[in-house]
Order: structure tokens, then C-alpha cells, then sequence
């Protein structure tokens, strides 16, 4: 079967499955394969469970006509979603970075939607296996597919570019995110920018932030690109008012109040701001689209529970998202101010170095109480009280109550610090 007569299948049974646990009636199961699963192995199982079809690469032990052999499950998945990318009408808007990439996603989508049918990367997934799958869920109608990619190693988005082939691009910005696989912060930059890289060979328009230095070097001589601004006037002018703790925005004189803490927070807003614009979305819409955006998923959620006025940001973190959001926190109003801060992942052989650094900040920042949970914040010299484990902090919590007022909790998802929550 070639992929033109597998996307004609695809139109007749457009649901795609790889997890028969969530099998749905007549869809098509595409049997993937990892270092721990084999979903050949599952194929009878889901047109047992309802599949139309499954989509295999090993011969089956029992023939089926509902089975279609391919030679790489995963790579014909690719195809198929760079297949009906090009067969459907919809303009792709891709974006990547180390820092805001889903919450700029879901603003993007936000401002967009008003005036567009739009589809967009559900929840994170921006990989090898979540890209072609967004794709796949471009319909007949949608005019707009927003594309988040990620990345932690070097040719991914490259890969995920000749994928999706995006009409248009935005980086987000070049942080300490994903250290070890990229070989340190040149390394991500030289990732990052592969989106560049696709977008200008092939003269596509790129969006960008004209305030950030590297973004501005990098697009040098390029003139299919449309910035933002909060100073150079040959781009597009966003101001940025202030944070209270939210954070407020004038575009052309009109005030936008959002429900998004930090100022880490107001370039994610302007590059929504700016394609809303580029797309003709009425600026009113583009208000109310913005205002209307509540932050979720563990993502920089300001939550009240039990006395405490909580920022929630534990869905990730690296060295500059925890930078940020300190300095952040600390030019917030409420007291006292209290810190949960747990370890930053896939640092590398320069694990040590960014955790004593964040640990010297925090000194500086002069917080009311501090707790540096993991084995790496364990490792650092300093005043503050450390756990090596969550357990650990857990149980002193239990035993000594945390006084009320502002808490700032932070750390990498695999530190899973919502559970500090149930503590309180």
C-alpha cells in the first residue's frame, strides 16, 4: 500500500490511535515500537477493541486483511501526516524554544481562534510522534494549525520542520533547557534555530522578538520577518505596563490586562499579539482573547488555598525559566514570602554549577523562607534548609506547618511539587 492509498483510508476512518487502551470504534491503529513496547504485539487486540485497521511493521502471527504491513510504523505515520499536510488547505504556524512554548501555543491559538477555524498541539505533544499526530487532526475546514515543537537534542526540529513544513515560525527564546542533550547553550541555540534554518530556505515568513538580541542576529539580511518591539519603532510597538501580580500590556493605546503572572510572561503575549495582527484579528478580539486566558496544567497558576496565595509553576523548570521566576516573585507584594523549589533536569555534567548558581540568587533575593528539595539543590552550599527527597520535605512539613502568606513552588516535572498542595 502506498501512502496516497493509505491516506484515502485515513479520510474514511480519520481517527488515529497507538495505545490500544484507548482504542476508538473504526479507527486506525498504528502499531509503534519503544525500548520497552512492541505494539505489533497488540494489533489483534485492537481491531478486537474496535480498529478499523492496524498499521503494522512485523508479520503477523495471524494474517488479517485489517492488517497492512508496512516497513517502519513510525516513520509511515510521519508520511501520512506530511501527506495530509500538503493535501489540506490550512496554513501552519510552528513554534518552538526552550521557555513558553505551550502557553504561547495556547495564546496563539486563543487570539486566532476568534476569527479563524484553528487546531492546535493538545497539551505537549510536540515530539516525533506528536507532531505527525496534530497534523492528522487538521479537518477539511481548519485554516490555521498552530504546531508546537520540542526538542532535546540536536536535528529534532529539523526533523519535526520537513514534517509539518510550517507556512510561518517563532522561537520563543534560547534558554539552559535540556543542557545534556544539547552540549550547552550553543548547542541550543543551533537547535532551536533550525526552525530559522527551514523557514529561510525556503523564503517563509518568521515571526520573532526584535528585543532579543540573539533572535536579531540571527535573522540579519532576512526580510521575511515581522518583529515586535517595546522600542525599536521599525517593528510592531507592544509596551509592557507592569505586573500586579498579572501581567498588562497597551497595543495602540488599548490596555490588555491578563491573567498571566511574570514578565517572563509578556513576550509570550506579544507573539500572539502580532500574529493576531499579521492575520487581521480585530485588536478588540485580540483583547478579549488574551484576558480571557487562564493559564492551567501546573503552569504559572496562581492558586488561594488555606490562607496561602500560591504561584504554581512545577510543570518544568531549567535554569533560566527559575531565574525568572524568581526575580518574578521577588517583586511581587505579599508577606511573608515563601519558596518551594525543587532540582532542574537534564542539566548534565553542568548540573552543579546551575544549581549553585540558583542557589546564590535565591540568597541574594532575600526571601522570608526557603526549601531546596532534591539531590542536586542538596548538593549546593548553602543557608537554606534542604531535602534530599520530596518524602523529606513532606515529613518536616507535617511536623512544622508553613506560616502563611505568598509561596512560590517550582521544579522540574519530574519533582512533581503539586503534591505540596495536599500538605498545606
Amino acid at each position: 500500500m502506498t501512502i496516497e492509498e493509505l491516506h484515502a483510508l485515513f479520510l474514511e476512518h480519520p481517527t488515529i490511535s497507538t495505545d490500544t487502551r484507548k482504542i476508538t470504534e473504526n479507527c486506525l491503529f498504528f502499531a509503534l515500537k519503544g525500548p520497552n513496547f512492541n505494539g505489533n504485539v497488540f494489533a489483534s487486540e485492537a481491531l478486537k477493541n474496535g480498529a478499523a485497521y492496524a498499521i503494522i511493521d512485523e508479520e503477523p502471527s495471524q494474517a488479517s486483511d485489517k492488517m497492512i504491513l508496512f516497513q517502519d510504523v513510525l516513520k509511515t505515520l510521519q508520511e501520512l501526516a506530511t501527506y495530509h499536510r500538503n493535501h489540506c488547505k490550512a496554513k501552519v504556524v510552528s513554534l518552538t524554544g526552550s521557555n513558553g512554548k505551550t502557553t504561547t501555543k495556547e495564546l496563539i491559538n486563543a487570539v486566532l481562534s476568534k476569527k479563524y477555524k484553528t487546531i492546535a498541539t493538545q497539551g505537549n505533544l510536540n515530539n516525533h510522534i506528536g507532531v505527525p499526530l496534530t497534523l492528522l487532526s487538521i479537518q477539511k475546514d481548519t485554516e490555521i494549525a498552530i504546531v508546537e515543537m520540542g526538542a532535546n537534542h540536536k536535528k529534532e526540529i529539523k526533523s519535526l520542520t520537513h514534517i509539518a513544513r510550517p507556512d510561518f515560525g517563532y522561537i520563543t527564546n534560547f534558554g539552559k533547557a535540556h543542557l545534556e542533550g544539547f552540549g550547552g547553550i550553543d548547542g541550543v541555540i543551533q537547535a532551536k534555530s533550525e526552525l530559522y534554518d527551514y523557514l529561510t530556505s525556503h523564503n517563509k515568513y518568521v515571526f520573532f522578538n526584535a528585543d532579543d538580541a540573539i533572535q536579531k542576529e540571527k535573522l540579519a539580511g532576512y526580510t521575511k520577518k515581522i518583529g515586535f518591539s517595546t522600542s525599536d519603532h521599525q517593528y510592531y510597538n507592544i509596551k509592557f505596563l507592569g505586573v500586579a501580580p498579572y501581567v498588562s500590556i497597551e497595543v495602540e493605546g488599548v490596555q490588555i490586562n491578563t491573567q498571566l503572572v511574570g514578565k517572563y510572561n509578556f513576550p509570550n503575549c506579544c507573539a500572539a499579539i502580532l500574529m493576531g495582527k499579521y492575520f487581521n484579528v480585530p485588536l478588540e478580539d485580540i483583547k478579549t482573547a488574551i484576558e480571557t486566558y487562564q493559564p492551567k496544567n501546573n503552569r504559572s497558576q496562581i492558586l488561594a488555598k488555606n490562607g496561602f496565595n500560591i504561584i504554581l509553576d512545577a510543570y518544568n523548570a531549567n535554569p533560566t525559566s527559575m531565574k525568572a521566576a524568581l526575580e518574578n516573585f521577588h517583586l511581587m507584594d505579599g508577606r511573608p514570602k515563601t519558596i518551594i523549589i525543587g532540582d532542574m533536569f537534564e542539566l548534565g555534567n553542568t548540573a552543579a554549577k546551575e544549581h549553585q548558581y540558583i542557589a546564590n540568587l535565591i540568597e541574594e533575593l532575600n526571601f522570608d523562607t526557603v526549601y531546596l528539595v532534591g539531590k542536586n539543590f542538596f548538593g549546593t552550599k548553602t543557608p537554606f534548609r534542604k531535602f534530599e527527597s520530596f518524602e523529606d520535605l513532606k515529613t518536616h512539613l507535617e511536623q512544622h506547618p508553613l506560616e502563611k502568606g505568598t509561596l512560590l513552588i517550582k521544579g522540574s516535572r519530574g519533582m512533581a511539587l503539586e503534591r505540596v498542595l495536599d500538605i498545606l
